[in-house]
């Protein structure tokens, strides 16, 4: 590099911003706006933002950990409750959906079994197939027959007709 190198080509920027001067005396309404919405909306908002945070963070609830306490059974309900029929009908149906679930969640477990063991799965996924045949049935015990339409009172005719027909023939078999 030449040591009498050309300055004024090669300027050096400012070191400071040079400040522009106003040329009016009236303050900008803009920053006057802002000021003000800092300081009537955004700093409350945000105050009790913060609080709410740390009322929270005292008291951690973990949404998935939620335990749903069991209503009364249809049977249990007395008669013209309509509010304990309401919710015997959504615990039922919320049961079903787990039932299902759980038939699902066999049956993919079947499936990957089979997947993995390939040719041997006869004898390797013994356990998965009994499982299943035996989910398979209490789903279709319980649930079988009602039809989309199905709903807590006829699933609890359907399983009083079957305890029926149980005792007939436990009756029957001791004669």
């Amino acid at each position: 590099m030449p040591e009498d190198s050309d300055w004024e080509a090669y300027k050096v920027p400012p070191t400071r911003t040079p400040v522009s001067e106003r040329t009016t005396s009236v303050p900008n309404p803009v920053a006057f706006f802002q000021t003000v919405f800092n300081y009537v909306v955004d700093a409350p908002v945000t105050f009790v933002r913060e609080w709410i945070e740390r009322q929270q963070a005292k008291n951690k609830y973990y949404y998935y950990h939620q335990k749903f306490r069991r209503v009364p059974d249809l049977s249990e309900c007395l008669e013209g409750d309509y509010l304990c029929f309401f919710e015997a009908e959504a615990q039922w149906r919320r049961d079903r959906m787990v039932d299902q679930e759980i038939v699902e969640i066999v049956r993919e477990r079947l499936g990957a079994c089979k997947q993995r063991e390939g040719p041997n799965q006869f004898q390797n996924c013994a356990k998965e197939v009994e499982l299943l045949a035996q989910v398979t049935k209490a789903y279709q015990d319980r649930y079988g027959d009602l039809g989309v339409h199905g709903n807590a009172r006829t699933c609890l005719m359907k399983q009083k007709h079957r305890m029926m027909e149980e005792r007939k023939a436990q009756a029957n078999a001791s004669q």
